[in-house]
């Protein structure tokens, strides 16, 4: 061999080890999962099944810490994770609160302000009621709201304007009422709209399922509708979707792992590559089922393009309820 030619080519394998390092990455220390809400709740559910799965597993070699930021719609979480540096030793839960809050203009920040890792499921709406009330089914909910909008008050979480209060209204513009007719109720949780539905201070809250499972189990409650392509299973797999009582609507609530804005590749590529791993994992598969989720792992382009037009879709229905400031 040239003696050139193999100091040139032991430069170069060390180049290329050097590069192998850098793009290599992994975090090196406490990883925190911030959620903008309280504990109980599906987005916390979310976190700490993704922490408790990652680390049971030996996925990562650091600890995860579950952190809850609740208040403003979520907007307390965003603005935390947004501030936080781009160095992949902070994620949080991403839900459509992240866009219909930049479009209501009660938030600066919209998805374009982090950086989107994966999606991991969506979260169908179910439309319930009181068990006693006079509603069996998705056609007399609808006879109602085509009779008198007004006489169906409607709770859900978090805000006016929020993705809950979307449902609603697409199902209002799908049997031809208008929107801006519906008479609404934001509570602070999913949990204390459904405390109000039970004590007969309401008459519909839109809700996900996994919210609604346990107290139709219990015969408390009745959801007359699901808002997803397909019957759910479980507690719920005798409820018809909208689309089986001849109503065009679905609508899921996707959750997704992000980061501030500026992650590096190698950054976003690490957590895909774990994430996926740990959506894999029985115990996924099995917190799927328990909490009506549907499984839908999605990243980079596609995830991008996916939020892209869920944007524009609920910023349509946000300018006829007169909710658009964006």
């Amino acid at each position: 061999m040239n003696i050139r030619n193999g100091l040139l080519g032991l430069v170069l394998a060390g180049m290329s080890a050097a590069c192998g390092a850098q793009s290599a990455w992994s975090p090196q220390r406490n990883v925190e999962i911030v959620v903008g809400s309280a504990p109980g709740g599906s987005n916390d559910k979310t976190a700490r099944t993704v922490e408790r799965i990652l680390v049971a597993n030996k996925l990562v070699n650091i600890t995860i810490t579950v952190v809850n930021r609740p208040g403003g719609g979520s907007n307390i979480a965003f603005t935390y994770v947004n501030q936080r540096p781009p160095d992949g030793h902070t994620l949080m839960v991403g839900t459509p609160a992240l866009l219909t809050n930049h479009i209501n203009g009660s938030s600066p920040l919209s998805y374009a302000d982090f950086t989107p890792i994966a999606s991991l499921f969506n979260d169908y709406t179910v439309f319930a009621v009181n068990a006693a009330a006079p509603t069996r089914a998705g056609k007399d909910l609808v006879e109602r709201l085509k009779k008198d909008p007004k006489s169906v008050a409607i709770g859900f979480a978090t805000t006016i304007g929020s993705f809950q209060h979307v449902a609603a209204a697409l199902l209002m513009k799908a049997v031809g009422g208008n929107p801006r007719d519906l008479k609404v109720v934001a509570f602070k949780g999913s949990a204390e709209a459904v405390t109000n539905l039970l004590g007969g201070h309401l008459d519909l809250v839109t809700t996900a399922a996994g919210n609604a499972a346990p107290h139709v189990a219990a015969g408390r409650l009745r959801v007359v509708a699901a808002a997803a392509p397909n019957r759910l299973g479980g507690a719920l797999a005798d409820i018809p979707t909208w689309k089986e009582q001849g109503v065009e609507l679905v609508w899921g609530g996707w959750r997704a792992i992000m980061g501030p804005k500026g992650l590096s590749p190698s950054q976003v590529a690490y957590w895909e590559g774990v994430l996926r791993k740990a959506t894999e994992y029985p115990e996924w598969k099995a917190d799927i089922e328990t909490n009506f989720w549907s499984d839908d792992f999605v990243t980079g382009a596609q995830l991008r393009k996916d939020l892209d037009k869920d944007y524009a879709d609920m910023k349509a229905v946000l300018v006829e309820l007169g909710l658009a400031k964006q």
